[in-house]
């Protein structure tokens, strides 16, 4: 299957390994309506490649060294917002792939794709519209039910009452460096251990630090 355009798809590949860069090469040569504009290992250089090649599609892995995927699609699609980025990775975490799609991508992919559903993934992204794998889309799914994480609802004195628990002050200690009575902290914590749904100051403490709920 070919695309409308009479002019072959430019794709340009951005992957941190050399053998993933040759075989999407190989690839791209049994398609007659795509052509190699050029490759890039690394995130910095995809978006100096970028603005010398112009290329319509970019095939982007996610993780790679000192600049990750998300990082070069938001520099690349806030220089230029015509070229479309295909994320193309081994990873289904659903934290990767909403970062990639808020960094602009059109769509993200594994690996394992076949070269058909990838041929059919680059026109879709050239004509405009977004391609999720399967995996992806099940992980976004699965991400979006998950509960939020803990200590969203504590006011701002709460996490300042919380800090110094962590830091292993009694409600005594804690009314006097924040200059509050006593009862006033003993309802904070009472507030706290509560919305962390936690039964002691040592798991509110330890809930705290697992989650990085304060600084």
């Amino acid at each position: 299957m070919k695309s409308n355009s009479p002019n072959p798809i430019r794709v340009m590949i951005v992957d941190d390994h050399t053998m993933v860069r040759r075989g999407l090469i190989t690839f791209l040569k049994v398609f007659d309506d795509m052509q190699m504009a050029g490759e890039a290992e690394s995130g910095e250089a995809a978006i100096k490649l970028c603005a010398e090649v112009q290329p319509d599609v970019i095939l982007m892995d996610m993780v790679m060294p000192v600049m990750d995927g998300a990082a070069a699609t938001r520099a690349i699609r806030q220089k230029f917002p015509n070229v479309q980025v295909l994320i193309l990775t081994s990873f289904k975490e659903g934290d990767l792939i909403k970062n990639a799609l808020e960094a602009g991508a059109i769509g993200y992919l594994l690996k394992d794709v076949s070269a058909d559903d990838l041929g059919r993934a680059i026109r879709s992204a050239y004509a405009g519209r977004a391609t999720l794998s399967p995996e992806a889309a099940q992980s976004l799914v699965e991400n979006a039910n998950l509960p939020p994480p803990p200590g969203l609802d504590l006011t701002e004195r709460e996490r300042e009452v919380l800090s110094l628990m962590i830091e292993g002050l009694s409600n005594t200690q804690i009314a006097g460096r924040l200059t509050i009575s006593p009862s006033t902290i003993k309802s904070h914590v009472s507030n706290i251990l509560s919305k962390l749904g936690v039964a002691s100051r040592t798991e509110a403490v330890t809930l705290a630090l697992r989650n990085h709920i304060v600084t």
